[in-house]
């Protein structure tokens, strides 16, 4: 099977790198910046591991063959141009899979190459990367879940699984991946609240009068509106946001954060204004959540000469 995986960035490199090391055939897409990073191979590293290796990347203007299978692993901001960029590599036979945070790209997708062309999936892997562009995997756990939007066990789901099921990470078809992508977007806004709000690690918040009240409010409204959109998240999916959520001593931030903190591209609008409008779509009050978008784009503001002239050259 012909993988092409969409981004060569902390998860894109992450799971590409698991695949070449497993003997999959992957093609990597990427910017040209990005592509000639590479000419050296992809350097991960993490707990239990460092290696490089080799791979091959091509640029949009370099695409000339259709693929099997084509992951999207960007930043939200980057799917349009992604979208343009696989059109040359999707025939009558290509399975898409978008492993971008939230929803609303789902959507797109499926508008642009058809919903039957289409899986939905999500991925865990706690990894950022590094300022040479290496993939830094900071927990040792990664999951990638996938499946079909109509929750049929499909042949092509099939085979896909048999593919991308290699060592590095967890693989599990979903009997149903649209609750799977919900619970995922509460369990993301929460950690985009809790973090960006309060201004610091988990363990600072826990640690801080009144943070963990704080932090138990911001799982009880996110998960209202995964209830409200018809997919309650499950007994399991809540225990596992209070384990992450509620660790004494954790240095856990949300990549949201990560990204605000220091200066770079986010995902703001993409996570929490879409969570917040499909709140107010289905009624459900989400003042916390709502109080962190508005610092979010406050700080855009702050940021956007075109937005705020007063602060050109001073931020």
């Amino acid at each position: 099977m012909k993988t092409l995986i969409v981004g060569a960035g902390a998860t894109g490199g992450y799971f590409g790198t698991r695949l070449i090391r497993a003997g999959r055939e992957v093609t990597f897409l990427v910017r040209p910046s990005r592509a000639e990073q590479l000419r050296g191979g992809l350097r991960g590293y993490g707990p239990e591991y460092d290696e490089t290796v080799p791979v091959r990347a091509i640029t949009a203007q370099q695409v000339d063959e259709t693929y099997d299978l084509i992951l999207i692993m960007t930043k939200a901001w980057s799917l349009d141009q992604a979208m343009e960029d696989i059109a040359p590599a999707v025939g009558p036979d290509t399975t898409i899979l978008p492993l971008l945070n939230g929803l609303v790209h789902l959507e797109k997708v499926n508008d642009r190459f058809g919903r039957a062309a289409v899986l939905g999936g999500i991925v865990r892997v706690v990894s950022t990367l590094t300022p040479d562009g290496a993939v830094f995997q900071m927990k040792p756990h990664a999951e990638l879940t996938f499946g079909e939007q109509d929750r049929r066990r499909t042949q092509r789901v099939a085979a896909i699984e048999s593919e991308l099921a290699v060592p590095g990470y967890e693989l599990t078809v979903a009997d149903d991946i649209l609750a799977a992508m919900w619970h995922k977007w509460a369990f993301i806004a929460t950690g985009g609240t809790t973090t960006c709000l309060m201004r610091g690690t988990i363990g600072h918040i826990l640690a801080t009068p009144g943070g963990e009240q704080f932090i138990l409010a911001a799982i009880a409204e996110t998960e209202r509106v995964a209830e409200a959109a018809g997919y309650p998240v499950s007994p399991g999916a809540h225990a596992a946001s209070l384990e992450m959520f509620t660790e004494p001593g954790s240095v856990f931030t949300s990549s949201l954060y990560r990204d605000l903190t220091g200066g770079f591209p986010h995902e703001g609008e993409h996570l929490l204004g879409e969570f917040v409008a499909t709140a107010d779509r289905l009624g459900v009050d989400i003042p916390l959540t709502r109080l962190t978008l508005t610092q979010v784009r406050v700080h855009d503001r702050q940021r956007d000469p075109k937005l705020h002239p007063a602060f050109a050259g001073k931020l």
